[in-house]
Formats: C-alpha cells, sequence, structure tokens
C-alpha cells in the first residue's frame, strides 16, 4: 500500500492516509482503501478501526488535479470505486472511529462521516461537503449518509450551499462529536473506540448493522443513472472550464507553500 500507512496494536488498526501534503484522493488510494477495508473486516484479530491523516489534513477529497486528466473510462473507475468505497466503510460491521487531523472537506468529509464516532483536531480546520460550487453533482447515496447524522433539513440546506463548517460549527451541528488537541487526537479516539471494543462484538455488531439497515438500503441502491448524470456534468464545457481555474488556483497555493 503507497497512499497510506497501517498500524495495527492490540486489535485496533490505524489507518493512516498518506498521500502527498493534502491526502488527495485518487483512484489508487480508492482501490488500496477498497482492499484494506475488506481485509480488515474478515481479520479476526482485529476488533477496531481509526482511520486518520496527517497534521493539517485528514483528506482533502478527490485529487481534482489529476483526476481531470483522467479520460471518460477512468472517470467512471474512480467515481463507480469511490461509492464502493463508501458503502464498505459505511457497513463495516467493527467500531470505526474518525480522527480528523485537519482540512476535510468533500470525498474527505464523506469518508468521515461512514465512521461510528468523530473526533476533530482544534484549529483553523473546515470540514463539510463543498461538491455543488466544484461543479460535481452530488449523488442521492452522500446526501442519505449527510442526513443520516445531520437530519435531512440541515443536510439540504448545507449541501445545496457547499458549507464548509469551521471546527465549532461543525461540532454545534453535531457532524463531528469531539474537539481534542491535536497532539492528543489519537489518543482521544483510541480511548473512544476501546469502549466500544470491549461491549459484545456480536452484540455491538448486529445492532450497528440494524440501525443502519434503511441507511445500508439507499447507499445499496442502483447509482448507475446518478453516476451518468454526474459524469456528464463533470464533462460538460462549463464544468471543464470551472475545474481549470480551481486547479490553477490549487497550483498557485501549493507553489506558495513549498
Amino acid at each position: 500500500m503507497t497512499t497510506f500507512q497501517l498500524t495495527i496494536n492490540d486489535r485496533l488498526a490505524i489507518v493512516m492516509l498518506d498521500r502527498g501534503r493534502s491526502n488527495a484522493i485518487n483512484h489508487q488510494m480508492v482501490k488500496e482503501l477498497i482492499t484494506c477495508i475488506q481485509s480488515l473486516e474478515r481479520d479476526n484479530n482485529v476488533g477496531g478501526l481509526i482511520l486518520t491523516g496527517k497534521p493539517g489534513f485528514f483528506s482533502s477529497g478527490i485529487d481534482l488535479i489529476e483526476a481531470y486528466e483522467y479520460d471518460e473510462e477512468q472517470s467512471r473507475a474512480l467515481w463507480t470505486d469511490f461509492l464502493l468505497l463508501q458503502r464498505l466503510l459505511a457497513a463495516f460491521k467493527k467500531p470505526m472511529v474518525a480522527a480528523i487531523s485537519g482540512h476535510s472537506p468533500a470525498g474527505g468529509c464523506v469518508m468521515a462521516i461512514c465512521c461510528d464516532y468523530r473526533v476533530m483536531a482544534d484549529g483553523a480546520f473546515i470540514i463539510g461537503l463543498n461538491e455543488i460550487p466544484v461543479g460535481i453533482i452530488v449523488p442521492d447515496s452522500v446526501f442519505n449518509l449527510y442526513a443520516f447524522w445531520l437530519g435531512q433539513h440541515k443536510a439540504y440546506q448545507f449541501l445545496m450551499e457547499g458549507k464548509l463548517l469551521k471546527v465549532n460549527e461543525a461540532f454545534d451541528a453535531g457532524l463531528i462529536d469531539e474537539i481534542s488537541p491535536a497532539e492528543s487526537l489519537i489518543t482521544t479516539a483510541e480511548r473512544k473506540i476501546r469502549t466500544y471494543m470491549q461491549l459484545n462484538p456480536i452484540t455491538w455488531s448486529q445492532s450497528k448493522l440494524n440501525l443502519r439497515k434503511e441507511l445500508m438500503d439507499k447507499l445499496n441502491t442502483d447509482q448507475s443513472a446518478t453516476l451518468n448524470n454526474m459524469l456528464q456534468q463533470w464533462w460538460a464545457p462549463e464544468t471543464r472550464k470551472g475545474l481549470q481555474m480551481l486547479i490553477q488556483n490549487l497550483k498557485s497555493k501549493s507553489t506558495a507553500a513549498q
């Protein structure tokens, strides 16, 4: 695995995203995470999972610079597999806590809201789903996952305006569950997940799946029509022009940060 680091200690797995400065998600990362999550779910020696990033960034979401260069087949494969990763994370039967180490917009937020509990580092960070301003059509599966935590009213409003929340705003809205000093983020996340891991695993897992049954039914519906619409808009000239401007801005920021 080249896009994240995996450690397992005393039945607790920690997946730390590790791809560039901002942990931007490309197709390789998606495929590697799919393989990892499937493996950890089957591993009886793993009782829980913490998903985290590096200081400053949990994940900045889809790597738009790379994804912009994908051809139509590669684009379809990326989004198909990303929606699969979302389903696998949301259906993960073992305890899973997100230790959100920094900025977590778009795809980073999607991964975080698949978890059972979210601890976010205190700081000048943002989290939320800003796909619509970027020009990406939001699939109903993402809305259903967002609404599972925020309620339909907030999820609808936040999505339609592409709202990105500061840490305190995210806590007040119920998007995150706890705020931790950055230096003790993993310790805080581990303390929480081990309270889950101390409970009977069969009782805990089956209850989790029961409570998420309606959500998973929605996430497992056929997304092909939605995907077709997403891809059609992705390739629309006005979207490509907007992405070009956004990518140029991202490259300028990257150069300035070096």
